[in-house]
């Protein structure tokens, strides 16, 4: 056996993507270099790593066998890497962060300093909603997950970051009483969802239920964004995170609407698997959220005490 750890890399990434092409793109190499590379890997072993069915790429049980080594033994690599460059002082790797949508408006604040602080890490960071975000954390793809409502199936240990607040929010053309009745409340303008599977959605929907409010009609939009843009346009109402409308609100084009049970009150959770071992860069993030957490709230969220 004479396999090079770039051999392993290339089919590990193959063996995730099904696909040469997607590799080469992956990995900045050109389709026939990662073909030949497949090719003189496979020479090593007399049992066949890939198949070809209907002209698309399987890859067999042994060959999953294969990329799960290949996993470990990057991995092991990765961390002598780190030990060599942590004598000289430096932090070296990846962290992989999944991220529910509307935490967009928070993370980058948590990460900035510390990317700043360590130029060898690299920083994979995936936004969607929380249903994919819970999936990708399942299935030990990420690091960590940004969460506001913890996962009922997984074991999960956690940090806590900061508080997260809906309101009812409507454009700044809307005219309402102070305190609407419940009876006309969405008379008017229908309210805007966000997609299944988002934690928004679903704190909205709890709240709308508890309380017994109609609604006759609805939107259905997939981002915190198309919703925001939505309410901004007249086209309804929606219950939205404070986190997203800071300058809408400033500049008067977002109005919060009084409502009795409203802000719905949950917390912005760095979450990862009980069973992970973490990765040196994993625990060095751990530290100076620890250490920097309450700094980052001060300097960068305050703003949120005013309302």
């Amino acid at each position: 056996m004479n396999y090079t750890l770039h051999q392993l890399k290339i089919f590990l990434e193959i063996s995730q993507s099904k696909s040469i092409t997607k590799t080469a793109e992956k990995l900045y190499l050109t389709q026939p270099a990662v073909s030949i590379q497949l090719k003189n890997f496979q020479d090593q072993f007399s049992i066949p790593l890939t198949e070809v069915v209907g002209r698309r790429l399987f890859v067999t049980d042994f060959g999953m066998e294969i990329a799960e080594a290949a996993k470990k033994i990057i991995k092991e690599v990765d961390a002598i890497n780190y030990k060599t460059l942590s004598y000289n002082g430096k932090l070296s790797g990846k962290l992989r962060i999944s991220v529910a949508s509307t935490g967009k408006y928070v993370m980058p604040y948590f990460l900035s300093e510390f990317m700043i602080e360590h130029k060898g890490v690299e920083l994979i960071m995936d936004v969607t909603n929380k249903t994919k975000v819970v999936r990708s954390m399942e299935l030990n793809e990420v690091d960590f997950a940004l969460v506001s409502v913890l996962p009922k199936k997984l074991n999960v240990l956690f940090i806590e970051l900061m508080q997260n607040q809906l309101f009812l929010i409507g454009g700044k053309q809307l005219k309402l009483k102070k305190e609407p009745t419940k009876k006309t409340l969405f008379e008017e303008l229908p309210l805007i969802y966000r997609e299944e599977g988002s934690a928004t959605r679903n704190s909205m929907e709890q709240f709308i239920s508890k309380n017994s409010y109609p609604v006759r009609k609805k939107i259905e939009l997939t981002s915190n964004e198309a919703v925001k843009q939505a309410v901004l346009a007249g086209l309804g109402f929606s219950i939205m995170p404070l986190i997203g409308i800071k300058n809408e609100l400033k500049n008067q084009e977002l109005q919060i609407i009084p409502v009795k049970g409203l802000p719905i009150n949950t917390t912005w959770r760095l979450i990862w698997l009980k069973s992970k071992k973490l990765s040196p860069v994993s625990v060095a993030y751990l530290e100076f959220l620890k250490l920097k957490k309450e700094e980052i709230i001060n300097d960068r969220f305050n703003w949120i005490n005013e309302y």
